[in-house]
């Protein structure tokens, strides 16, 4: 994967001065901008994957996460499954779709540029999103598990406990990637198809199938994500739409395929959004953050390359 250990670096750097600021003018924000912060990384890493080893801008990002939502809604009402239990079955499901999406479509667009790879995502962001209307409509759903709406009692105020979930999965699934590209055969093989896939090629790696690996891993960390997110939003087709576009703004601050910066571009993100509705009649504007994050970055690069 191509890592910017600059970038990362100065991403570290501007994450610990807002933290410090933060922490000392409201440390509420500051723990519910790590909590939303790691659940944007934990969505974000996908698309970083996919972008940095394939060189695929997935328009359907955002849907396959939708897909996920809805199958362990299914579950839940149909087996009485709980949503944390399903997100082994709803990993695996994301994991096979993956693979059936990237033998019959994605696969005949790898190394034709960026055009048809757009034009072909965006139809599969269409199918899902018209499937779903078909089989589930239009109407929100929820799912209502006592443990999702707990509270715990920090100093003088009080915070969602569940959400701390999303803290430590991001963490756990960012460890064992760079563990796993680190410490394993497989890794290493999609480490050196990242750098160069010619060259693996040459060496003997078989690059069709390092795509096929992560483009389903990527699915299945989606539907991992989705299965911890369900007692906590309301799902409808288009439920998945935002998370794309903040995915694609993390990948663009912390560049592709660095972990490490999607990590900490997702918690600043986070933290920079909790600050916004924090502020008494600004809460509204929270949303624009990500959009401003995007323009800085867009007119950052342009500087530099002037």
């Amino acid at each position: 994967m191509k890592i910017n250990q600059k970038k990362t670096s100065w991403l570290f750097a501007i994450l610990f001065f807002i933290v410090i600021i933060v922490g000392i003018w409201d440390a509420s924000a500051l723990i519910y901008g790590l909590q939303r912060g790691s659940l944007y990384a934990l969505i974000a890493l996908p698309l970083a994957m996919v972008l940095g080893i394939m060189d695929i801008l997935n328009l359907a990002h955002g849907e396959l996460l939708t897909v996920g939502l809805y199958a362990s809604y299914v579950l839940f009402i149909n087996f009485s499954i709980d949503p944390l239990i399903s997100t082994l079955p709803v990993f695996i499901f994301l994991v096979i779709l993956g693979g059936i999406i990237y033998f019959l479509t994605i696969k005949k667009v790898l190394g034709e540029g960026h055009l048809p790879q757009l034009l072909l995502t965006f139809g599969i962001s269409i199918m899902l999103i018209e499937l779903i209307k078909i089989y589930w409509t239009t109407r929100p759903r929820n799912v209502y598990r006592a443990y999702a709406s707990s509270s715990i009692t920090i100093g003088n105020f009080r915070i969602g406990s569940y959400e701390f979930l999303y803290v430590f999965l991001a963490f756990a699934v960012f460890l064992l990637l760079k563990l796993f590209l680190k410490k394993t055969r497989l890794g290493q093989a999609v480490y050196a198809v990242g750098q160069n896939p010619r060259g693996a090629e040459i060496v003997g790696i078989n690059v069709d199938l390092v795509y096929l690996f992560i483009f389903c891993l990527s699915s299945g960390i989606l539907g991992l994500t989705a299965g911890v997110m369900l007692p906590r939003v309301s799902i409808f087709p288009l439920t998945g739409n935002p998370f794309s576009l903040i995915s694609f703004a993390l990948v663009a601050m912390a560049g592709m395929g660095s972990i490490n910066g999607i990590l900490l571009a997702g918690i600043t993100l986070g933290i920079a959004e909790a600050v916004i509705q924090a502020i008494p009649g600004y809460g509204g504007w929270s949303d624009l953050v990500f959009f401003g994050v995007l323009i800085a970055v867009i007119m950052a690069k342009n500087i530099q390359e002037a």
